[in-house]
């Protein structure tokens, strides 16, 4: 490392009085750099800086012998499975001299690396802030997983039968195989069936029950996707006396909730009009094409393991952006460096990509093209809307995309429920809550509140009273 460097670093420590989640400072080589070695090592990499105390405001020691401490790390670093190798060398600074080594982030397959005498589930640490933090058992199985091919999706469900199968889809679907290759069905259904893994030990596989299932949470009763839409910009919102202004649960087949999310979405989302020349376009807060494929991307590339069949897909909609998220980190070399990028492209449930790839929505179109340009296809449809690009966040035990939405020129307006309410209270003599709802495409919670605050404001009126089944809601100026 250069000096300069090196004066760089102990400055900003200085300043901010702290450590960061890239650097570590030690006043010598001890027992305790086993952690550090493995938490940069299975973060993203780091730097350890010994001879300075942070508790004397980053001072280097002036009595610090560093080539006994590089001795000392380099026999360290022998503990660890795999070894770490970290770039050390002795930097002269402040009229003493510090040990300084570099840790680089170790390849996918060679995570996690941990204190060999502690073993793989009690050795293995990350980074989190200026600490180390123990990897739960949960992290751990997932990164040792990445290192092969997980096969949960192709597990047969024991408890089901081929009953537990829509049989209109199981139909459609084997006509399409049929017509696809003949051969597969030389043996018959049963055997075909078998052959293309919806069926194992004559019980659907956890892929097939999943994507042609009547009612998969009749067995898994967690693997649903929880919709909720917030009053704030964050979920504390909700614990300081706001209530959640929507929430559902989306049950059914995977083709089947991804349909439901994104109308729950386009429900409780508000059009722009983009004004160009004499036209006026109308452009939703979150393009629906960029929302199926988060949703679609979150449901297909999931964790299935047992340890993560009780965590659902989220859906979190807060007043300033849209998040979707996913059990299970990044699979294999996809990186959010890499994310996207042509040719880079891998599968965590090879049998549940198959079997989306070959079904279709029930408006048409295949559920999945599996053809890596899912994020293409979000950034694209992002960028036509005018949005920022969708941001991408990752982590060893879940995986999120986040949509922030676009904000608002001098050219463009935003027509909130309440705009919408009022102003077809206008159009029309009178409405009904039902009518209100079709009309606008908004949730039952955004339409009661409009009319609530037309009614105190004492712009609007009821027409029968209250409680009343044929009540409708008139202006009164």
């Amino acid at each position: 490392m250069l000096h300069e460097d090196l004066a760089l670093m102990l400055e900003q420590h200085r300043t901010i009085g702290a450590e960061s989640s890239r650097v570590e400072v030690k006043s010598g080589v001890g027992k305790a750099v086993l952690e550090t070695l493995s938490a940069f090592s299975n973060h993203s990499g780091g730097t350890l800086i010994f001879g300075v105390s942070e508790t004397d405001g980053f001072t280097v020691l002036p009595d610090f012998d560093p080539k006994a401490a590089r001795d000392s790390l380099t026999t360290f670093c022998e503990r660890l499975t795999p070894p770490v190798r970290p770039d050390i060398s002795i930097v002269p600074f402040e009229s003493a001299h510090v040990l300084v080594a570099e840790v680089p982030e170790m390849v996918p397959e060679d995570k996690p690396c941990y204190v060999t005498e502690r073993g793989l589930y009690k050795g293995s640490y990350t980074r989190t802030g200026d600490s180390e933090r123990r990897l739960t058992p949960y992290e751990v199985d997932r990164i040792v997983e990445n290192q092969g091919q997980p096969s949960w999706d192709r597990e047969p469900v024991a408890e089901a039968s081929v009953e537990d199968l829509d049989e209109t889809t199981l139909t459609h679907y084997a006509e399409r195989q049929r017509a696809a290759r003949e051969k597969t069905f030389a043996d018959g259904l049963p055997t075909a069936l078998r052959r293309l893994q919806v069926l194992r030990n004559d019980a659907p596989t956890l892929g097939a029950l999943l994507t042609m299932g009547d009612f998969p949470q009749q067995f898994f009763p967690r693997l649903v996707v929880n919709f909720a839409l917030y009053p704030g910009t964050s979920k504390g919102d909700v614990t300081e006396g706001f209530r959640l202004l929507d929430s559902a649960r989306i049950t059914g087949p995977i083709p089947e909730m991804v349909e439901q999310g994104v109308r729950l979405v386009e429900k409780n989302m508000r059009t722009a009009g983009l004004i160009e020349g004499v036209y006026r376009k109308d452009v939703p807060d979150y393009p629906p094409v960029a929302l199926r494929e988060a949703l679609v991307n979150a449901l297909m590339h999931r964790d299935y393991s047992p340890t993560a069949l009780g965590t659902p897909v989220q859906i979190d909609m807060f007043v300033d952006r849209l998040q979707i998220s996913n059990p299970g980190g990044l699979f294999g070399g996809v990186t959010p460096e890499n994310l996207g990028q042509p040719g880079v492209t891998t599968s965590r449930n090879q049998l549940l990509s198959t079997l989306l790839e070959d079904l279709r929505f029930s408006g048409g179109g295949t559920v999945a093209e599996n053809r890596g340009t899912g994020i293409a296809v979000m950034r694209s449809a992002t960028a036509d809307a005018l949005m920022p690009p969708p941001e991408f966040t990752n982590t060893s035990t879940h995986f999120t995309v986040t949509f922030h939405k676009r904000k608002v020129a001098a050219e463009e307006t935003h027509e909130t429920a309440y705009d919408q309410v009022s102003r077809l209270l206008r159009e029309k003599a009178s409405w009904s809550t039902t009518e209100l709802l079709e009309a606008t495409g908004l949730s039952r919670t955004a339409v009661q509140k409009s009319l609530n605050k037309l009614i105190k404001e004492g712009a609007a009126e009821v027409t029968e009273p209250l409680r009343s089944p044929r009540q409708r809601y008139r202006r009164t100026k």
